[in-house]
């Protein structure tokens, strides 16, 4: 063709770009994580609300939209590793922006079924919305060059040789932090395969389970309600019940009506464990010192009501207490919700049979709900949690009565969160401040659990009972 006959030519017409709602949501989401240092569980409910009004969002958009955020934010570790090798600067002078929407086009190419045409386009076309033409110029280069293998050749080309780094390759294979790589393996023990098939189950989508509250539902209703289909028995609480993928727990009566709740399996076994351990005398007056959102206080005060004991649940946040109270309301027996700091309680020593403190951590037992936590979180954290997690322990001790029981709990696996903090209030400042107490068995307490260790405290694990990381001491006070 001639330059003249060139120049004659038309250029192509601009074309707008076409806005997604599903991956603009997802982008949205991934933004506020980002920004705000936001829980994608937080966030993520009230746009998909917003969605389904605005948009007529239909339920297989929330999944795709939900995929997409949390697959994307569960990788971000590996993907991050196979954008590195695409780009040609560091991903640290990446617009985050930019991070953001190559992530979620990583996660659709490499952990997604979405064919590669349409995973490169949506992402390059959801680019061109959010970030401007210009930029998306840049993302449709990565993508492409990101597309040109699997997800298998890429960690072959990124994850060091296992036998050279065992921890690296993990933490790059499995997307977590070398650091929690390395504390989840002391904590589990064992050799390569335990904490592979740990660091995967960290990366699973986790079931959503129900708690039936003693005296208020049963699990036969909420299965006979949602039909044998959609929900199936708890493996291990005689309260579970586990939905079938893309149950919706808020449109049960009884979950609305607080009659029901949403609540791991592993944190009910907390609760149910502590209100089995054997009691010598009166067993009238119970206490939740770290009672916030309200789970364990809720089937804690259940419990409790059967038994015509009463329940007082503390907790130091005022808005945190507000939840407590909603989700003790309609609790069959009596109760009380205060804002009160458990290291400086307001309650009288001695005044309790039956004591829980479920203390503040890390939150490394919970990765597969709150995956942007290992992204966060940093080895020096669990310095300022070491003081406070004793304090709230020695607390609890000084509140429980001579032969009463004392159930440390915590929803992280590592060592200096469980048994060290038990260990050292016991041995030493407890013992210092004139407070004894003894071990109690705690797994004879969780009958048919498997694998629960040399005892007498208990840790669960998410490969292998399909729970949270939760950890569970109980102690009998003595003196």
């Amino acid at each position: 063709m001639s330059e003249q006959a060139a120049r004659r030519r038309p250029s192509k017409p601009y074309r707008r770009p076409k806005k997604d709602p599903v991956r603009v949501l997802a982008f949205e989401a991934l933004r506020a994580v980002d920004e705000r240092d936001a829980y994608a569980n937080l966030v993520l409910p009230p746009l998909l609300r917003k969605a389904r009004e605005q948009d007529g969002f239909e339920a297989r958009d929330a999944a795709l939209a939900t995929e997409l955020v949390y697959g994307t934010l569960r990788r971000q570790g590996t993907y991050d590793a196979v954008i590195a090798a695409c780009v040609d600067r560091p991903l640290r002078e990446v617009d985050p922006p930019v991070l953001d929407v190559l992530s979620l086009g990583a996660h659709q190419l490499l952990g997604t079924r979405i064919p590669t045409h349409a995973a490169v386009s949506a992402t390059v076309e959801l680019a061109r919305v959010v970030l401007g033409d210009g930029r998306a110029k840049f993302v449709n280069a990565v993508l492409r060059r990101i597309a040109q293998d699997d997800l298998d050749g890429w960690l072959e080309r990124v994850a060091p040789p296992y036998d050279e780094d065992p921890e690296d390759h993990l933490a790059v294979v499995h997307s977590h932090p070398r650091w929690v790589v390395s504390a989840l393996w002391d904590a589990l023990g064992g050799g390569r395969a335990g904490i592979e098939d740990l660091l995967a189950a960290d990366n699973e989508r986790p079931e959503v389970t129900l708690v039936a509250r003693p005296g208020r539902s049963t699990t036969e209703e909420l299965v006979g309600v949602l039909g044998g289909d959609a929900a199936l028995p708890g493996r291990w609480s005689p309260y579970a019940v586990r939905l079938a993928e893309g149950g919706e727990p808020g449109a049960l009566d009884a979950v609305r009506e607080g009659r029901a709740g949403v609540q791991d399996e592993g944190s009910q076994l907390v609760a149910i464990a502590l209100a089995g351990a054997p009691l010598d005398g009166p067993d009238t007056r119970w206490l939740d010192g770290c009672a916030g959102p309200g789970g364990k206080a809720a089937l804690l005060g259940a419990l409790a009501a059967e038994r015509g004991a009463a329940l007082l649940a503390s907790e130091k946040q005022p808005h945190r207490a507000g939840l407590v109270e909603r989700a003790l309301a309609g609790n069959p027996g009596p109760y009380q919700v205060i804002a009160a700091d458990g290291t400086r309680p307001p309650w009288r020593p001695g005044s309790f049979d039956r004591v829980l403190v479920d203390v503040p951590c890390s939150g490394l037992g919970a990765l597969r709900r709150r995956p942007e936590a290992r992204w966060r979180r940093r080895p020096e954290d669990l310095e300022g949690f070491a003081p406070l997690q004793r304090s709230l322990l020695t607390e609890a001790l000084r509140a429980a009565r001579v032969g009463g029981v004392v159930g440390y709990a915590t929803c992280s696996p590592h060592l200096a969160e469980t048994r060290a903090v038990v260990d050292d209030v016991l041995k030493g400042r407890g013992t210092a401040q004139g407070l004894q107490a003894e071990w109690i068995d705690a797994r004879p307490l969780l009958p048919g659990v498997p694998d629960l260790g040399d005892g007498p405290d208990v840790q669960l694990w998410p490969h292998r009972h399909g729970t949270d990381a939760m950890y569970l001491a109980l102690l009998r006070r003595t003196a």
